[in-house]
């Protein structure tokens, strides 16, 4: 049963651009989206990562441990929270997918194996801190970051929306 207030999606993503329209959710769309909401806003990946702060790889891997908690939920509440319930494509499904696809991925994809690379470069004596820092691609890799984040953020209001919580995101 429908949820009764639409709710109005507008966010941009890579490669496919905006998405905008309603999403009617149900109550199994909230409660979906409760359970993604609580692992965005828990993780580094919506925190901003400042220039001395955190270990890139310790970003990566929050960003990977999204899909997988993505994954569990869309299976745990099945194919009724990737169809739409009104005449808009919009669903729960469709967006998590979207985001994992076109925001995720390609980060992941690019910047896994490069790190990953420099990693196995990193003398005995010296801490994965420091050695990070010295990397000539920090710097690039933590912009990527920011982007992805600010992406995150507009998707985990969204969700905060549909699942009737208040914004719980302290440092937007």
């Amino acid at each position: 049963m429908p949820i009764s207030k639409d709710i109005k999606v507008k966010i941009k993503l890579p490669f496919i651009g905006e998405i905008e329209g309603s999403w009617q959710p149900d109550e199994n769309d909230e409660k979906a989206a409760w359970e993604l909401y609580v692992e965005l806003i828990t993780r580094i990946s919506i925190v901003k990562l400042k220039p001395d702060e955190g270990l890139l790889r310790e970003a990566l891997s929050s960003l990977y441990s999204v899909f997988a908690s993505t994954r569990e939920i869309l299976k745990k509440y099945g194919a009724s929270i990737a169809r739409s319930k009104n005449e808009s494509p919009i669903s729960f499904g469709y967006l998590a997918i979207a985001v994992l696809n076109t925001v995720l991925r390609p980060v992941l994809a690019k910047w896994h194996p490069l790190l990953l690379d420099y990693e196995s470069k990193k003398p005995q004596d010296m801490s994965p801190v420091e050695h990070e820092k010295l990397w000539n691609r920090n710097q690039e890799l933590r912009t990527e970051l920011n982007q992805v984040r600010h992406i995150l953020v507009e998707y985990a209001e969204i969700l905060a929306e549909v699942a009737k919580v208040p914004l719980l995101i302290v440092d937007r």
